[in-house]
């Protein structure tokens, strides 16, 4: 190895704009985090290279499922209200409802943190959220990765993405083959726009001249679009045992439109009644305020409807009272008929 040169200054990574000191605090002060998500099946955790989970002998043909997902351009409002609490919630939950429409446990979360300079402080708060919204899903936060790159990212802002990994018995996938005419669809209350549909909220917001610090309700406009995604496990995993479901879709990018028809089979199709459940007011401000076509807001945002579930039709009041005695708001949304030739897979009327 050749020795610094006498003439010129030592440079070091520091210098560079790297900080290791600080990704070493970070580090420390996010364990405590995380170590109130373990699981049993984590054998170990943050610290190491790799993360170690044993899934035991509980299942019989286990199948592993994967998701990842990242915030959008809901990050952009994070940083104009300098609020990074509730982020982490919303990427533990667009992977671990995702995993959870094929019936499957998330088991462990990861998570990908990127910044230009990296503040602990910044940092430490977004990362409390991912752990808040794994304790949620029951699902281990057992490690991730901070990446301090200068250069990359404006003053102030960051990148996320997330990373989950659930586990069904092979015989319990849920795949939407065994829906058929006359099912029942069952919509679970969404928080808000969640995750989706942020480039267009923020376009609204700067045409119609709102203040992000307006009142709307009984808090702020800000607050009530930062309101997190809501994490559907653990009673939608109830649900499963009292139920036979047939089918599932999370309502993100695409909306209700898009989505719902991804766990149809291709005979038949969702027909959604837009008086069975309650728009959230946030919505009705959004299409006002936007000029928004019904059919766009319905191909945008989940527009109240954050999850949509198949069951028969002799199990719909089961599943809508089970769900609603879990804490959820459930209605009876719809219903599943025969598609036919050239028709759209879902429509709301």
């Amino acid at each position: 190895m050749s020795a610094p040169s006498p003439t010129r200054a030592p440079l070091s990574y520091a210098q560079s704009g790297v900080d290791i000191d600080a990704g070493d605090a970070l580090v420390e002060r996010i364990k405590p985090f995380a170590k109130r998500t373990l699981r049993p099946e984590v054998l170990a955790g943050i610290g190491g290279f790799g993360a170690l989970v044993d899934i035991g002998q509980r299942y019989r043909h286990p199948v592993l499922v994967a998701g990842t997902d990242g915030v959008g351009t809901k990050l952009k409002l994070a940083f104009a209200l300098q609020r990074h609490d509730t982020v982490g919630i919303d990427l533990v939950a667009m992977s671990v409802n995702d995993v959870l429409v094929q019936g499957a446990e998330p088991l462990f979360f990861l998570d990908y943190f990127a910044s230009g300079k990296l503040d602990v402080d910044v940092a430490a708060t977004v990362i409390k959220g991912i752990a808040t919204g794994c304790e949620r899903a029951n699902c281990a936060l057992i490690g991730g990765e901070t990446a301090e790159m200068p250069g990359m990212y404006a003053a102030g802002e960051y990148d996320l993405a997330g990373f989950a990994v659930g586990v069904v018995e092979k015989d319990a996938i849920i795949d939407g083959r065994a829906i058929a005419p006359g099912d029942a669809v069952i919509g679970l209350a969404s928080s808000g726009p969640h995750s989706n549909g942020f480039s267009l909220i923020r376009r609204i917001v700067e045409t119609a001249g709102a203040d992000l610090a307006m009142r709307f309700g009984d808090r702020s406009l800000g607050e009530t679009l930062l309101e997190p995604t809501r994490i559907y496990v653990r009673p939608v995993l109830h649900l499963m045992r009292e139920v036979t479901v047939k089918g599932m879709a999370h309502i993100t990018g695409g909306g209700l439109v898009e989505n719902v028809p991804r766990m149809l089979p291709n005979h038949v199709a969702a027909r959604l009644e837009r008086s069975r459940w309650p728009r959230p007011p946030i919505f009705d401000w959004l299409q006002t305020e936007g000029n928004v076509a019904d059919a766009e807001m319905h191909r945008v945002f989940n527009c109240g409807i954050g999850m949509a579930i198949i069951v028969a039709a002799e199990d719909a009041d089961v599943a809508v009272q089970t769900l609603q005695a879990a804490g959820e708001q459930a209605f009876r949304i719809g219903t599943i008929v025969a598609r036919a030739d050239g028709a759209p897979a879902a429509t709301v009327a």
